[in-house]
């Protein structure tokens, strides 16, 4: 994938590119801003990928992310979904099973979850619990954590709630946060979206990360975005026009 950082450096080696990526890169200007609408129209325009790929976003935060106060992570329900089939589990005590089930959970139970997953299996794309439950979860964290897939009550999936949370997943929620560079990057929708659709999923997470501005975060707060699917380069989004 290349996002907003790598553009440079690609198109300053134009003899590595593939025909495609160079046609690709042919196809805008590589330093212009463009509206929302008009960078997630050229990024439909230079996908190339047999499959159906991602439409992803990268936002930039003028934040510290090794300061406990700058953190700035959440979650959003996208308005028409990820495109993906979710695979959720939610590790819960019998008498949430039948919650679960209900509403849609492809896995439920605790004990049996927690020996396959320290056994290595993390075929989820979501994994809900409860409180209880999060003193034997606690311990898969050097497992769940790089994947990101360890519960955490700030993102909802620590709940009493289960079966809410399940329908929310399924529905399209997803959770983000800012890496160590002060960068967001995360899926909104998938190519074969109606432009429209990719649009209000997009503006949907941006509204969501402009709400969670830490207070300790001082100057520009989001300092670029980009849009890119799996496999093209990323076309750069006016800030203003885009987060307003």
């Amino acid at each position: 994938m290349y996002t907003m950082h790598a553009l440079t450096t690609k198109t300053d080696n134009m003899g590595k590119l593939t025909k495609k990526q160079k046609e690709a890169i042919a196809k805008f200007d590589g330093s212009k801003l463009y509206s929302l609408e008009e960078a997630v129209s050229i990024v439909k325009k230079i996908t190339f990928t047999k499959f159906d790929a991602s439409v992803d976003i990268d936002v930039r935060l003028g934040v510290d992310p090794r300061k406990a106060n700058q953190m700035v992570r959440g979650s959003v329900t996208l308005p028409h979904g990820t495109g993906k089939t979710v695979r959720v589990l939610v590790l819960c005590t019998p008498d949430k099973e039948e919650e679960a089930k209900n509403a849609g959970a492809d896995y439920y139970g605790l004990d049996e979850y927690v020996e396959k997953i320290k056994g290595g299996w993390t075929d989820v794309d979501v994994i809900i619990t409860m409180p209880s439950c999060m003193p034997k979860i606690g311990a898969l964290g050097r497992i769940l954590g790089p994947r990101g897939l360890m519960p955490n009550p700030k993102t909802g999936t620590v709940t009493m709630e289960v079966g809410k949370a399940v329908q929310e997943a399924k529905a399209g929620k997803i959770d983000f946060k800012v890496d160590k560079f002060g960068i967001i990057h995360t899926a909104v929708a998938k190519c074969s979206f109606d432009d429209q659709k990719i649009v209000e999923n997009a503006r949907e997470v941006l509204q969501m990360i402009v709400k969670l501005k830490p207070s300790a975060a001082k100057g520009t707060y989001v300092k670029s975005i980009a849009i890119s699917s799996t496999m093209s380069p990323g076309v750069k989004v006016d800030t203003k026009a885009a987060t307003l």
